[in-house]
């Protein structure tokens, strides 16, 4: 049989849901009817896809792994119609191991299986704990072309991709579940030029998009000829079927130039990982829509922008919960942001329940000083209170804190971190800034807010008070945000030393005072709610320290 010297590949850079066999199934046999009609031979789909990645130890369950095996063998059984082939990414159990895998569906049945080989053990990665690495693969047959198939993290180091090239394949391509992170896609890039140039061989990189949880994916799948010329690049933040077009001349196969969209980068990419990650959780949880506080400030103003780029502004409702220290800046700020966004928009004053509690509590706190825990009986009431509307009606809580105050417990437990999610969780205050300025500048394709300036330029330009007491700023508890937010870099993302911070120019007191809030606030970030990963390492998934912890440098 003569080998063919044409290959039409479809690309599914598709958005499936972890634990959603039929629904993913679904999406996989409508994806494959497309390709169909594109005349493709083959549908390449992403890491793990029939299970959502990552299924984290739910892959653990008997049940799953069996109700997993079930659906690929129901897909397998369908491309007896001749139509195109499917290579799909889910758990497998081979001899008792469970593996992350790619299985190649054909003629009615599976008749290829890949293990992934290098599992990755290190921030948000953890699938040492569940799945058992494969051997190192030599390519899978499709049709006469040899492809050879490493599952993400094989293709970070050479070794999977340097025994394919020794083995016969022809093409390499690459299934993903490849996390959002800032500056993540030239990182991306680069290894995969890496393994083109190593191999001489032309490489496809197929991302999943949406949101899981914590983890945001961006897609932004792309194609690399042998020459490491870029033929394909798709869009990210969205559902893509690309079908790119390959023939085979006398140096090997060739991918003809085609869609090359541009990726989002800086500023764009934050605010865009943060709405989606924001609307799946919301719409794959089953929320009809989201509650929040608008205090007329930025942190809240930003969220209830990205609430509506998400979801739209029939699903968002903004309630305003004023005191006495709430200024009257803060009452029009927060009524003119709501205005501009076309949210719901109502006021609830908090005077009574405030009042009735520190009454109840007047016997016991008789003789002692007003301090914390009389203004954090505001922030408690705000957030019973937004739970309460949250609970009557059915709308998810937002909670608004930035990773500026998360870092330092700048926030009040069984109050403002009332919440289901938080969106802005992983933003310093500086980028929530930066952010507010470029959202009011800037709507990107696909989002449904509307566009022009949605965040009040009083909200940006004033100073930033939580308003517990008169005359209050955050500057009279923290350091001024530029200098905090760069010293918690140094601490939280680099990992560096107290002496280096302090050769670096900051103040030996404020970057000691910084390390002391820090690790004390571990028990909050603890009971705090998730939200979006931006950075490359967040509170939680990337960054575990001991709340009981007596170490200081």
């Amino acid at each position: 049989m003569t080998p063919p010297n044409s290959l039409r590949l479809a690309l599914a850079q598709l958005n499936p849901t972890v634990g959603d066999l039929a629904g993913n199934a679904a999406k996989a046999r409508a994806a494959r009817a497309t390709a169909a009609k594109m005349h493709a031979d083959l549908v390449l789909f992403s890491e793990l896809f029939i299970t959502g990645y990552s299924p984290e130890d739910l892959a653990l369950k008997p049940a799953f792994q069996q109700a997993a095996r079930e659906t690929v063998e129901a897909l397998a059984l369908e491309t007896k119609d001749g139509g195109p082939g499917v290579l799909l990414g889910t758990i497998w159990v081979e001899d008792g191991k469970l593996h992350n895998s790619l299985a190649l569906l054909d003629g009615g049945k599976i008749v290829g299986l890949r293990h992934k080989v290098d599992l990755p053990n290190y921030g948000v990665f953890d699938e040492k704990r569940v799945f058992v690495p494969g051997p190192m693969p030599g390519p899978i047959d499709f049709r006469g072309i040899r492809l050879g198939v490493p599952i993400c993290e094989d293709i970070w180091k050479d070794e999977v991709v340097e025994c394919l090239a020794e083995t016969g394949t022809e093409i390499v391509l690459v299934p993903n579940g490849s996390p959002f992170a800032l500056g993540k896609q030239d990182v991306r890039m680069n290894i995969a030029v890496a393994r083109v140039t190593e191999s001489a061989l032309p490489m496809v990189y197929l991302n999943q998009v949406g949101g899981q949880d914590e983890l945001v994916f961006d897609g932004a799948s792309f194609v690399l000829n042998a020459d490491r010329s870029l033929a394909i690049q798709l869009p990210a933040w969205e559902e893509a079927i690309v079908l790119t077009e390959w023939t085979r001349n006398p140096s090997g196969w060739h991918c003809k130039p085609g869609e090359r969209a541009i990726i989002e980068e800086g500023d764009a990419s934050a605010y865009c990982a943060c709405v989606l990650g924001l609307r799946d959780y919301v719409n794959k949880n089953g929320f009809p829509g989201v509650v929040l506080g608008l205090s007329g400030g930025i942190d809240s103003a930003l969220v209830a922008a990205m609430c509506v780029d998400a979801l739209g502004a029939d699903k968002v409702h903004c309630l305003m919960l004023p005191y006495r220290y709430t200024s009257d800046d803060s009452l029009k700020d927060a009524a003119d942001c709501a205005k501009l966004l076309h949210v719901r928009y109502d006021v609830i004053p908090i005077s009574a329940p405030v009042e009735g509690f520190a009454e109840s509590l007047a016997p016991l706190f008789k003789g002692t000083k007003t301090g914390v825990a009389e203004e954090n009986l505001q922030s408690r009431v705000r957030g019973t209170l937004l739970m309460a509307v949250s609970n009557k009606f059915g709308p998810m809580l937002i909670t608004t804190g930035n990773k500026s105050e998360v870092s330092c417990g700048y926030s009040t437990l069984y109050g403002d971190m009332n919440g289901g999610f938080n969106p802005i969780k992983d933003l310093y205050k500086m980028q929530v800034f930066a952010l507010s300025r470029w959202r009011n500048a800037n709507k990107p394709m696909g989002l449904m807010g509307p566009p022009g300036p949605v965040i009040p330029e009083n909200i940006i330009t004033k100073p930033p008070t939580a308003e517990l007491r008169p005359n209050q700023k955050d500057q009279d508890t923290l350091p001024p945000y530029e200098v905090l937010d760069a010293i918690l870099e140094r601490i939280v993302e680099k990992e560096q030393s107290i002496p280096e911070i302090i050769a670096a120019g900051f103040d030996h007191d404020t970057v000691k005072r910084v390390e002391k809030m820090l690790y004390l606030a571990e028990y909050k970030r603890r009971q705090a709610a998730p939200g979006v990963k931006i950075s490359e390492r967040n509170f939680g998934r990337d960054r575990r320290y001991p709340i009981t912890n007596r170490f200081r440098e």
